[in-house]
């Protein structure tokens, strides 16, 4: 059965819609056209319902062209179609169904689409009151023959294998679905007279389908070329399904569903070692085999919900949420934490507040209509902080800040988590940021020695909402990440290019309003002399041109203070049980000016104009770490090469190198030591030497 010309069809669409437009406004039809290729559409008819009649009529369309519809003589049984009418609030629920199956529609099963529908027909349906036509749904069929009504759902079953025991996929090549790709000989969508023109210079090796080549180290590949001569003597005996692509694509186990709660069981056995201490870095666990998670931002920006926390791993993260999607995080309550010792539990204590401004958290709201719903509350800011001893969490407090909000309440959200780890004898406020060297990530100390005001670190911007700088918050600037920062600073028409320069600079140091900084991550604040360096402050461009800085030349603001540039340098000072220490050297601080307009297009209105300022840090370490060169044996060796081998020898003695800095160099050698000490006994009291000695 072969389709109507396209323009008589549209022409007679046009003409049956024009018909079929209300007659007394009052009832209708929504949609009123429909495309259907399923068993089933369904409709609603509404308007004045009341001693409505609905009926069902097959339309047979000639050279394209519908023939105009008429309530005369319609029923609810039309051939293969069946209508049902569901009365609901105000309307009528209608649905049409087709009766019988597609057993008899042939199939191509390799292109599904490649031959015309199998059910191709024109419905209508009408609604009349007294013979008189009221309103009409037009539906339009077409059935193929491959579809999900042609079969039972048990035929077409996929089985996908667990990936942890297979290679890689039987076709890497194979990257379009319904189609043939060039030199892909194992794609099963080529003919064999498209393989045939692309047979002699098909895709080798692993992407062109060999998913189970022999690796380098079995010993039936002692045949490959370049094999060194004690391949014989180190190869490996294995089968070939032990491939080393096995698993190549297993990235862990998938949740069903998220977790709400604030703790994500796990679906592997973990190897769980909480119980004789923490260490950083190891995740923090709970009594239930858990990780105990907070939301997190991932590396490509996307919020993860069920992210574990990390032992003496601080973060302070945003996330925007929507709100109708939002779940309630109240299992911290009931959270019970391993501490580090074997038996031992810490049970957070929470405490609740109150957020005095909701519409710093919440925009873009919207409030749907509701009969009297009770509201619920959304925590917009939680704050943690860990008590650690040694390898131990003592305690744990939980601050968390809600808004009470309508059930029923839509909009974004933006959601604050923070995660602080404390000494159990230490204050809130005069956080260490190493000891003695800084470490990554920690908060750059700083002091005033005018003692103005307390400042203990340097910020950078962190913008909220429109971006403007009179809502951006501040946030520290860490050690070793170079970061960049901006806001919005509004300039209103009545101010002059002097004023804009004043509110500039104000802008600008209000980041900086310190007059030291700790050379070291453990520096005294009450001592100046303990390792503190002086802030540099550079002055800005001589951009004396002699005429009034007040007044603007055609509109123009010159020299006005855009952008703050600093520069902290900073070197290796040692280590500590083979732990690199870094220190800070110095600090400067410089302006960079820019040449602004006001835009106001043709009319100049009494509205505020944007500029831009922002902020950039960079960290210089010197003296500068160039790559060490290679050595001959690495340049002559390729072989040997630990980068471009598997295979290290120079490394076969790792752990006593100077590479290794897991434990101190000391304990490194004498456990060497012991274990050569070991071997010497094992060879003194094997049978040679025993028979040598019994004679």
């Amino acid at each position: 059965m072969g389709l109507p010309p396209p323009a008589p069809l549209l022409l007679g669409l046009l003409l049956l819609l024009g018909v079929l437009r209300p007659r007394w406004g009052d009832l209708v039809f929504i949609p009123a056209f429909i495309r259907m290729t399923g068993p089933a559409v369904s409709a609603s008819l509404v308007g004045g319902t009341e001693d409505v009649t609905v009926s069902l009529a097959l339309l047979q369309d000639k050279e394209g062209l519908l023939p105009t519809p008429a309530c005369g003589a319609l029923t609810n049984e039309t051939g293969d179609w069946s209508l049902t009418v569901t009365p609901s609030v105000s309307a009528l629920d209608v649905t049409v169904r087709l009766k019988r199956g597609l057993q008899g529609c042939s199939a191509n099963e390799t292109d599904p689409f490649s031959e015309p529908p199998c059910i191709v027909q024109t419905l209508l349906v009408s609604a009349s009151h007294n013979s008189s036509c009221l309103a009409h749904l037009l539906i339009r069929v077409e059935i193929y023959a491959n579809s999900s009504l042609a079969r039972n759902a048990s035929e077409n079953v996929t089985v996908i294998p667990n990936q942890v025991y297979q290679p890689l996929g039987p076709c890497p090549c194979n990257l379009t679905a319904g189609a043939c790709d060039v030199r892909c000989c194992c794609d099963q969508e080529c003919s064999s007279d498209l393989t045939g023109l692309f047979r002699e210079a098909c895709f080798t090796g692993v992407f062109g389908g060999d998913v189970n080549p022999l690796f380098d180290q079995l010993c039936s590949a002692q045949g490959a070329p370049e094999a060194p001569g004690w391949f014989p003597f180190l190869c490996v005996q294995s089968p070939l399904a032990n491939s080393p692509f096995l698993g190549y694509f297993y990235h862990g186990s998938v949740s069903s569903r998220p977790q709400a709660s604030a703790e994500v069981y796990l679906h592997t056995d973990l190897r769980d070692f909480s119980d004789f201490g923490y260490k950083q870095g190891d995740p923090i666990m709970t009594v239930d085999k858990a990780y105990f998670t907070i939301p997190q931002v991932s590396l490509a920006g996307q919020c993860l919900q069920n992210a574990p926390v990390a032992f003496l791993q601080n973060f302070d993260v945003q996330c925007a949420t929507r709100l109708e999607v939002s779940q309630e995080r109240d299992g911290i309550i009931n959270a019970k934490i391993k501490n580090g010792v074997l038996g031992g539990i810490v049970t957070p204590r929470v405490t609740y507040e109150e957020a005095t401004d909701p519409d710093k958290f919440i925009t873009r709201t919207e409030t749907l209509l509701s009969n009297g719903s009770a509201p619920r509350n959304v925590n917009v800011e939680e704050h943690y902080i860990f008590r650690w001893n040694n390898n131990t969490i003592s305690e744990i407090s939980v601050k968390i800040i809600r808004v009470a909000i309508n059930a029923h309440q839509k909009g974004i959200m933006t959601q604050r988590f923070t995660v602080k780890f404390l000494s159990y004898n230490s204050g809130d406020e005069k956080e260490f940021s190493g000891n003695p060297g800084y470490q990554l990530g920690k908060p750059v100390r700083a002091l005033n020695a005018n003692r103005v005001n307390n400042v203990t670190t340097l910020h950078l911007w962190q913008s909220a909402g429109r971006g403007l700088c009179t809502s951006a918050t501040f946030k520290p600037i860490l050690f070793g990440e170079n970061a960049l920062s901006g806001c919005l600073l509004e300039v209103g028409t009545s101010e002059n290019c002097t004023q804009l320069r004043e509110n500039a600079v104000e802008l600008l140091d209000s980041l900086i309003q310190a007059t030291h900084v700790a050379m070291r991550g453990n520096s005294n604040y009450n001592d100046p002399s303990d390792g503190w360096v002086e802030i540099i402050r550079a002055d800005a461009p001589d951009t004396d041109t002699g005429a009034d800085p007040s007044v603007s030349v055609n509109g123009v603001c010159t020299d006005i203070p855009a952008r703050l540039h600093v520069r902290i340098l900073s070197s290796d000072a040692g280590a500590v049980e083979g732990i690199t220490q870094q220190e800070i050297l110095g600090i400067e601080t410089r302006l960079s000016l820019v040449n602004w307009q006001f835009q106001c297009g043709l009319t100049c209105e009494d509205k505020a104009d944007l500029f831009p300022v922002s902020a950039s840090v960079q960290f210089i370490k010197i003296p500068a770490q160039l790559p060490r060169p290679p050595t001959r044996f690495q340049i002559n060796f390729t072989e040997y090469d630990c980068n471009r081998n598997e295979v290290c020898w120079p490394q076969l003695l790792y752990p006593v190198t100077r590479y290794y800095q897991g434990e101190p160099y000391s304990q490194c050698v004498a456990k060497g030591l012991l274990l050569v000490s070991f071997f010497m006994l094992a060879v003194f009291l094997s049978s040679p030497w025993a028979r040598t000695c019994q004679v």
